[in-house]
């Protein structure tokens, strides 16, 4: 980083972390604040950290809390995205930059967002099926898998696992399972990943290589990697000077690449890159017609288990609602129709129940319930 880009990242850590959330377009919210994420319209900087999980609006995918570097993503398709695509979040929990990109791909555009670990993947479904937008797929897969089914996207984010050094600040865990022996580790499984995820890519298709680390090994030195091996082209992303973002820190590597460092950016590491694969013009692959019509049937999809339709909506105050996200029984209005019913909060779905008349069964999935026995009697105020 050179002394002076040094020891400012180190004065970071005395400073609070910045909390961030993005903003769901599919409901009309404003936020309470007087800084917006310049990389993303979407997002907003927080005067502190509230409780979100006492928030029923954040429960229902009014906002995502994400970590502003993060946002920068939006940026990324905003700018090089123009027409339906068929786009695969390969490393995606906890959903963070899928549930951005969902929003920012074109109509018709569909999204796999795939998590290979089994626990995670369950989070990831939580936040995808919350955020309420179609045509996303959750799966739960090794990359290996989508190249044996033989499954084509014109779009690939391979936010790799790395050593996690961009998370110090936000995650003291982070700095003591940090070694030199998982850097070694994480770059090699990082070109493994890289590796399956091209064979995916159609011509012209775009790879976005991201990481939350600093260091050259998992960050610029692949992307050479994946130049000298592969026919790609790094691509410029324009960005305003007053983000603070830095650039190439490899020597004898000058090409356009995307780190974010706290006490020069306001927001957590990132590293970012984003590579073309050649024969541009030869149009998209056919398996894009494939991929519309739903992944191979080798592709483990996940759903949440809830019923689907239309039904009454009943909208609960804060305190039932709460009760309602732990997973209790309720006793709604004398007028509600029997049967399935969606739970509201300031008229924003929340999830099933189903009223048998003198109560209501609370259909809500186990997984994403409130554990937490203290419950507030006042809402935050994180969304209007």
């Amino acid at each position: 980083m050179g002394d002076e880009r040094y020891n400012r990242f180190v004065e970071a850590f005395n400073e609070e972390a910045p909390t961030s959330i993005r903003m769901n377009p599919l409901h009309r919210g404003t936020v309470p604040s007087v800084q917006q994420v310049p990389w993303c319209p979407e997002g907003f900087y927080l005067s502190g950290r509230p409780q979100f999980t006492f928030d029923p609006l954040f429960h229902a995918g009014c906002y995502y809390v994400q970590e502003a570097s993060s946002m920068f993503i939006c940026h990324v398709l905003k700018l090089f995205v123009k027409e339906p695509v068929a786009m695969l979040d390969l490393c995606a929990a906890p959903g963070g930059k899928s549930t951005a990109a969902r929003t920012l791909l074109p109509e018709g555009s569909t999204l796999v967002s795939n998590e290979p670990i089994a626990v995670r993947a369950q989070i990831l479904l939580e936040n995808i099926t919350k955020w309420g937008w179609k045509n996303c797929v959750v799966t739960n897969n090794y990359p290996r898998d989508f190249r044996k089914a033989k499954a084509k996207f014109d779009i690939i984010l391979c936010d790799v696992p790395c050593s996690g050094e961009g998370m110090f600040r936000k995650d003291p865990n982070a700095i003591s399972e940090w070694s030199l022996q998982n850097v070694e580790k994480c770059w090699r499984l990082q070109r493994e990943i890289v590796a399956e995820a091209w064979e995916c890519l159609n011509p012209g298709g775009l790879l976005i290589y991201s990481t939350c680390t600093y260091n050259t090994k998992e960050n610029e030195e692949n992307v050479r990697w994946i130049v000298e091996n592969y026919d790609a082209e790094i691509l410029s992303v324009p960005t305003d000077p007053s983000w603070g973002i830095t650039g190439s820190l490899l020597e004898g590597f000058d090409a356009p690449v995307y780190r974010f460092i706290p006490g020069y950016t306001k927001g957590e590491g990132l590293f970012m890159a984003v590579l073309r694969k050649e024969n541009f013009n030869s149009g998209p692959g056919p398996s894009r017609r494939f991929l519309m019509s739903g992944p191979d049937p080798s592709i483990k999809i996940l759903k949440a288990e809830m019923p689907e339709g239309e039904f009454p909506k009943v909208d609960l105050p804060y305190s039932e609602a709460l009760r309602y996200l732990r997973g209790e029984a309720l006793v709604l209005p004398a007028d509600t129709s029997k049967g399935f019913v969606t739970i509201t909060y300031k008229g924003v779905a929340l999830g099933p129940a189903k009223n048998i008349g003198n109560r209501a069964n609370n259909l809500y999935p186990k997984p994403w319930r409130i554990k937490t026995t203290h419950l507030p009697t006042e809402a935050p105020e994180i969304v209007k």
